[in-house]
C-alpha cells in the first residue's frame, strides 16, 4: 500500500509536513557590508559561532560584519621567482661563466653554418 501511495510523487522534492505546532530554533540576524556598499543580513542560530566575513549576495565580494573589528591581515611570504631560486643555487660569477660558455657554443655554431 505504501508503494502505491508514493507512485508518481517526487521523493524529497516536496514535503508533506506542515509547520504547525513546531518551534524554530532561536535566531539572530547578523549584518554584513561589502566593499561596494551592499548590505547583507543573514539569519543565524542564536548559539552559532558568528563568522567575521560572509560572501556578498550581490557581487560575491567578501563582506565584513558590521559590528566587528577588521580582521588582521596574515603575513604572506612573497612568491619566489625563477631568478630567486636560481640565485639560491648559483652565484653571479657562476652564472656569468655559464653564460659565456653558452655564447661561445652558439657563436661556434653560427660560424659553421655561415
Amino acid at each position: 500500500m505504501g508503494e502505491r501511495a508514493l507512485r508518481g510523487t517526487r521523493l524529497g522534492a516536496t514535503s508533506y509536513e506542515n509547520d504547525r505546532n513546531t518551534d524554530l530554533a532561536p535566531r539572530q540576524e547578523v549584518s554584513y557590508t561589502c566593499p561596494k556598499g551592499h548590505r547583507t543580513t543573514v539569519p543565524l542560530a542564536a548559539e552559532a559561532e558568528i563568522p567575521a566575513s560572509w560572501e556578498c549576495r550581490h557581487c560575491g565580494a567578501t563582506a565584513l560584519r558590521v559590528d566587528a573589528e577588521q580582521p588582521q591581515q596574515k603575513k604572506a611570504k612573497p612568491p619566489r621567482t625563477h631568478w630567486d631560486m636560481l640565485l639560491e643555487r648559483r652565484t653571479i660569477e657562476d652564472l656569468e661563466e655559464v653564460l659565456n660558455e653558452r655564447l661561445a657554443i652558439l657563436r661556434a655554431q653560427r660560424r659553421k653554418s655561415a
